[in-house]
């Protein structure tokens, strides 16, 4: 300021620089203003506290009278409502009194402000002074604003020029930086041009079209990233390099074309440099597979597509050819099969070649690499995670396939019955396709065209097609079977040829589905099906009443079919088990098929040869009821119950045996094993002798008569067993058991202790046989217990020889407590020796 400026400040006066800032002179005036306030404030103070000591005691007054009227008092509440005092004001009746009360309560209060007025005049003049010296101050901080904007405006216009100068000398540097770099864009791409036209002028491109492609990917990136358009001496060069693109790309395509078509690796590589020089590798090997799985749709479904299969039969459909339903006429029907069949072998090699081809473009790929920045082919066109290229063209294949054989398999009858029908031939067809892409692809270090599943996934898609030709296998030989056993003739049983004849059919249809293993196994379980089905109906065509089991008499019209029932099971069961050329796993999807045709084949006479041996054990039963305790009774030939074993075998072989067992014995045993006629006879010649031996061994007494007479038993017994059951030699311990009893009976019994002969025998038998040679009060466990010896010995079939031993030692044990009773100090001999052994016996064995 150009003055200076005089400021009251209590009595004095305080001189202000005129240098001095608007803003410090205004806070000079605000500091001498809060001080002469607080100063006069205070001499106010000292003056007026009586006053106002009294006013404020005349405020409490007045606000006490308000409390305690009881019409005031409302007023003085936080929730007053004027609407509702002045409804109750006019609802009592009395609302001009209420208005006279409200008068006094005015007056009253304007009273008491006149007081509080009068009472705080000094203090309300000091304030009013004090908002005019604050007006002062703000005039002079007013011109210091003015002030300071004045001088921000001249700093301003001597700114502002320079920074306009700056920002137009930078836009033309910008704008010379562009144009600079702009020509150098243009020489480059101008002489880059230059050596394209040089190049093409010479007739080089077909030659060195991966630099041609180069030049020209150059010339169009430049053009890009550089903007060139609209440089008139490029703009004229456009139309010849477009053509000049055009003209690599197809030289490119036909040389890739050339290349994939003789699957040269080093052809292909090259042209596919040439894309990667013109930056359109990516969407080439793109186009190529879109066209791939383009041309395997086309492939399956041109296959499929019944006019162009109407017309190559050479037929029409108003004479032979194909009805409208898609089922061929009679006249055409084979031609249009043919037609089919040859269509979809073609196919087959045209998939063949077009997966090929794919896998060859991958392979390619993934062994080239750019020379120059060597990134590989093949990351360049694809990310990671992605499938590989002959994954995808596999997998339009199989969509394409699948949604093909479905579509044929329900609109046209034709080709279902065709493929139905063919099946296998069908199946074959997709075995060689993938057998020949494994094959050709089945380079080291190189990904095969094709994944081990690819061949579940093509078969899945001929699902309809195989349950079809299953069912028909399986209703083939189900309906032959039911024809065989008509179920309302009861007692019906197949002939000879009938069995040939569904052998043979079995046979043909595994034939037919011999050349792939998985199809044979389907078809093994439809056979294990009707083999079912076949021993279910065989079954209950199977007597098995009293007629079938009697063996007194001839043998019955029912036995006979019985008989021939059986063999005819067991034929079939032969002959299937020993069909050959079958998958490994055959015996076990068959096996329970087969045992149920085995089990109804024993079925048939298994009841009969049980009461067979029913009856011969009843026969030797009657060993007991003979005098083996007699001396110089010996009879010329065999005991009586001996022949009645022979007689009763004799008539089994001539009215039963001679039927199951024709010719010789050793011809009953067939190629595949043991007949169940055959088997059966063995197991009754093994029990025979077995149950013969124990009940030789129970014999009590037996004296040296009674020895020689059961050598001869053994004898006679040996010889018609042999003859008319089964051969005894290849009986095995049963057989050993019987010569063994020979020279037991003959021992000594001081020579039985360590003697061979004894591991022939069981040792239930060697002990009962001792029982003879001890005294009576030594009872066997047989006559401890009061059993027959039919009981006895349903008791030893069922316990077996440990728990014989125990019915034994309980007889011996008995037998030394009678002996100690009675006060002897020795045992009989056979005593300790039946201790030994037993103890022995069962132990060791």
């Amino acid at each position: 300021m150009a003055t200076t400026a005089l400021q009251r400040t209590g009595s004095s006066y305080q001189r202000t620089s005129p240098s001095s800032s608007p803003r410090q002179r205004l806070s000079s005036h605000r500091s001498s203003s809060l001080s002469r306030f607080e100063r006069d404030g205070f001499s106010l103070a000292n003056t007026t506290d009586t006053g106002t000591e009294a006013a404020e005691a005349a405020s409490r007054a007045a606000i006490e009278e308000f409390q305690k009227d009881s019409v005031f008092a409302k007023f003085l509440a936080e929730d007053f409502s004027p609407t509702q005092f002045a409804s109750e004001a006019l609802s009592s009746g009395s609302a001009a009194s209420s208005s006279e009360k409200l008068q006094e309560g005015i007056q009253l209060l304007e009273k008491q402000l006149r007081s509080e007025v009068f009472l705080r005049r000094d203090e309300l003049l000091q304030q009013l002074s004090n908002l005019k010296e604050t007006e002062s101050v703000l005039t002079v901080v007013r011109a210091g604003v003015e002030s300071l904007q004045a001088s921000t405006q001249r700093v301003r216009s001597e700114i502002a020029e320079p920074y306009k100068q700056i920002k137009i000398k930078s836009r033309q540097l910008a704008s010379l930086h562009d144009t600079v770099e702009l020509l150098r864009s243009v020489i480059r791409a101008l002489k880059q041009l230059k050596k394209l036209q040089e190049l093409m002028e010479s007739g080089g491109a077909k030659a060195d079209l991966a630099k041609a492609a180069q030049l020209y990917n150059e010339i169009e990136t430049l053009t890009k990233e550089a903007d060139l358009a609209g440089v008139e001496v490029l703009d004229e060069e456009i139309p010849w390099l477009l053509e000049v693109g055009n003209q690599i790309r197809s030289e490119a395509m036909k040389g890739l074309e050339s290349g994939m078509e003789a699957l040269n690796q080093a052809e292909v590589g090259s042209i596919l440099q040439v894309f990667y020089n013109m930056g359109e590798l990516k969407s080439t090997v793109e186009s190529l597979i879109s066209k791939y799985k383009g041309l395997v749709v086309k492939s399956v479904s041109s296959a499929l597509d019944m006019k162009a299969i109407s017309a190559s039969a050479g037929s029409s459909q108003g004479s032979g050819g194909l009805q409208r339903s898609g089922a061929p006429q009679a006249a055409g029907g084979s031609r249009a099969r043919e037609s089919l069949w040859q269509r979809m072998g073609a196919c087959m090699d045209q998939l063949h070649s077009i997966l090929l081809a794919a896998w060859h473009l991958q392979r390619v790929l993934s062994k080239k690499r750019d020379p120059i920045s060597h990134i590989g082919f093949l990351d360049e066109v694809m990310q990671v995670g992605d499938p590989m290229l002959t994954e995808r063209v596999w997998e339009a294949l199989v969509k394409s396939f699948g949604s093909q054989m479905k579509s044929a398999f329900t609109a046209s009858s034709f080709v279902k019955e065709t493929f139905v029908m063919g099946y296998p031939k069908l199946l074959s067809l997709i075995d060689s396709l993938v057998e020949k892409l494994v094959h050709d692809t089945d380079v080291k270090g190189v990904p095969a065209a094709i994944k081990p599943e690819a061949r579940e996934q093509l078969i899945a898609a001929l699902e309809p097609f195989q349950t079809a030709y299953l069912g028909k296998s399986f209703g083939r030989l189900s309906d032959f079977v039911n024809s065989i056993f008509p179920t309302a003739i009861r007692g019906s049983i197949p002939t000879q040829e009938h069995i040939t004849r569904l052998v043979s059919r079995i046979h043909e249809e595994l034939d037919g589905s011999k050349s792939d293993k998985g199809l044979t196994l389907l078809v093994l379980h439809e056979v294990d099906k009707v083999l079912q089905l076949f021993a279910e109906k065989a079954k209950s065509q199977t007597y098995t009443g009293l007629e079938a089991r009697q063996v007194t008499g001839p043998v019955t019209p029912q036995q006979l079919k019985n008989f021939t029932l059986c063999l005819y099971l067991q034929e079939v069961h032969s002959r299937i088990s020993m069909l050959g050329g079958l998958p490994s796993a055959a015996p076990e999807v068959l096996s329970a098929s087969l045992g149920a045709v085995y089990g109804v084949a024993s079925h048939c006479i298994t009841p009969l040869f049980k009461a067979m041996v029913e009856k011969l054990e009843s026969c030797i039963l009657q060993i007991h009821d003979q005098n083996f305790a007699s001396e110089g009774n010996v009879r010329d030939g065999c005991s009586k119950y001996m022949e009645e074993v022979q007689k009763w075998i004799m008539h089994f072989r001539s009215e039963f045996l001679s039927k199951l067992l024709p010719g010789s014995l050793s011809a009953a045993v067939p190629v595949a094993g043991q007949s169940i006629a055959a088997s059966l006879a063995r197991r009754m010649a093994s029990r025979v002798l077995l149950f013969w031996v124990r009940h030789a061994a129970m014999v009590r007494p037996l004296s040296e008569s009674g020895k020689l007479q059961l050598i001869r038993d053994i004898s006679e017994l040996e010889l018609v067993v042999g003859q008319s059951l089964f051969p005894v030699e290849q009986l095995g311990s049963p057989y050993r058991a019987l010569r063994a009893f020979r020279p037991l009976v003959f021992l000594e019994t001081s020579e039985l202790a360590n003697n061979p002969v004894l591991q022939e025998l069981p040792p239930s038998v060697i002990l009962h046989h001792l029982y003879s040679r001890a005294p009576e009060e030594l009872e066997s466990p047989m006559q401890q217990e009061k059993l027959s010896p039919e009981l006895y010995s349903l008791w030893l079939d069922s316990e077996g020889e440990e728990q014989a031993w125990k019915g034994i030692k309980a007889t011996l044990d008995e037998y030394a407590e009678k002996v100690k009773a009675r006060g002897d100090k020795e045992f009989s001999p056979i005593y300790p020796l039946m201790l030994q052994l037993g103890t022995s016996l069962i132990e060791g064995g």
